[in-house]
């Protein structure tokens, strides 16, 4: 049975007693009833494949054939030089196949859904790297693709949107709302709810009900496993800190979870400030945010004093979500993760400098975490993921600059 149903702005300040996929109190299951058989019958076919030795080896070959995996390590010196910082060492998920980490999630649950006879795949996005991911696992496995975008980030990302179409997908523009990634959540949700029987719905980052955080983790945590060997390997020892970026939380989840047993580490989640402190200014979660139900689970969400969801503001579509995932939320509230926000011009300075003193250009989201860590030198050693590459964001850097003429 559902724990109880919610609509997308219905708000708890309780934390809920059933154990259900649960983080402490936060997870759980929010959704119609109409959903639960479908989420019983994920989570029944998750475990079973998770132990499943001819699974796991295709899901290994591909990531490696396929994905490009494992992705490297690199000790980002000139940044570092600039900084005033000890080392800082990315993990290079900008290098993996798509350009993002979007990819890790989208081949293990693309693989799930064939093994489930699920020909249809609904996904949402708000950067456009979890559609052009879920779009590129479609094609390659010869699977139906249905993204739900916001239109507003569709005018922000008119590259990806291209991709994915170029990919096969049918992009399905969201108008409602802030017609950002909550409302593209929502009308996959709504997609899911008439179609269950033939579709599956392909999460991009850790939220919603469970058993999706968990499974969301699983696929990304490929991250941490082999950064954590990678910089052991290199430095002989670990990191004094670990640093992502957190919208959702897919590729931040992903990056802490080999490291949250070494005590040793320092572990910083960096959320999108925006242009201020404000409700609808930023989409900071948890840091001016508070417990309540968004999308099928109990977590931190941006709400107003009447319980309901707010808009969000960030120059990042990746990061401009009001919620986060339940599992980051039992983190903060454990204090095992640092969370702090990063605004949109301080990450822009951050895009700028890791372009010009190392000749990459990161994505406006992990560009976030990089602002943190350049405001935060220690003299130890920084690992930071650098979740995915900036092609999709140059216009709109230039637009924030005043130079979107010299692209023309």
């Amino acid at each position: 049975m559902a724990e109880t149903t919610l609509t997308d702005t219905d708000t708890t300040t309780s934390a809920p007693t059933a154990r259900i996929g649960r983080f402490g109190p936060y997870g759980g299951q929010y959704v119609p009833e109409t959903i639960m058989p479908a989420l019983e019958e994920l989570d029944r076919d998750f475990r079973a494949v998770i132990v499943d030795a001819e699974f796991q080896a295709e899901l290994g070959r591909l990531l490696a054939d396929y994905v490009g995996r494992p992705t490297p390590i690199y000790e980002a010196r000139g940044f570092a030089a600039r900084i005033g910082s000890g080392p800082v060492w990315l993990k290079r998920e900008d290098l993996a196949h798509t350009g993002a980490h979007k990819i890790n999630n989208a081949l293990g649950q693309g693989l799930l859904a064939k093994r489930m006879g699920k020909r249809r795949i609904i996904a949402e996005t708000g950067a456009g790297q979890h559609g052009v991911a879920t779009a590129t696992v479609c094609a390659m496995l010869g699977l139906e693709c249905v993204v739900y975008m916001g239109e507003e980030d569709i005018r922000r990302q008119a590259l990806n949107v291209y991709r994915m179409r170029l990919l096969g997908a049918e992009v399905r523009p969201v108008t409602s709302g802030t017609r950002t990634l909550k409302d593209a959540i929502s009308e996959a949700f709504r997609d899911w709810v008439t179609t269950i029987q033939d579709s599956y719905y392909l999460i991009g980052s850790a939220v919603g009900p469970h058993p999706y955080p968990e499974i969301v983790k699983r696929f990304q945590s490929v991250i941490s496993t082999e950064a954590r060997a990678q910089i052991i390997e290199r430095l002989g020892g670990l990191p004094q800190r670990v640093v992502a970026c957190v919208g959702g939380g897919s590729n931040a989840i992903g990056s802490f979870a080999a490291f949250v047993d070494d005590r040793d580490v320092e572990i910083v989640g960096v959320e999108a400030g925006g242009r201020g402190s404000g409700l609808g200014d930023n989409a900071a979660t948890l840091q001016t945010g508070a417990p309540g139900v968004l999308h099928g689970a109990y977590s931190y969400v941006l709400q107003d004093a009447d319980g309901q969801i707010v808009g969000t503001h960030s120059i990042s579509a990746g990061l401009d979500y009001p919620g986060v995932g339940p599992e980051h939320s039992f983190l903060k509230d454990a204090g095992r993760v640092r969370y702090d926000a990063i605004g949109d011009r301080d990450a822009l300075d951050a895009f700028f400098l890791l372009s010009q003193t190392e000749g990459i250009l990161p994505a406006l989201e992990p560009a976030h975490a990089l602002a943190w860590v350049a405001q935060n030198p220690i003299p130890g050693v920084t690992l930071v993921t650098l979740s995915g590459r900036g092609d999709k964001d140059v216009h709109t850097v230039a637009e924030a600059m005043g130079q979107e003429g010299a692209l023309r």
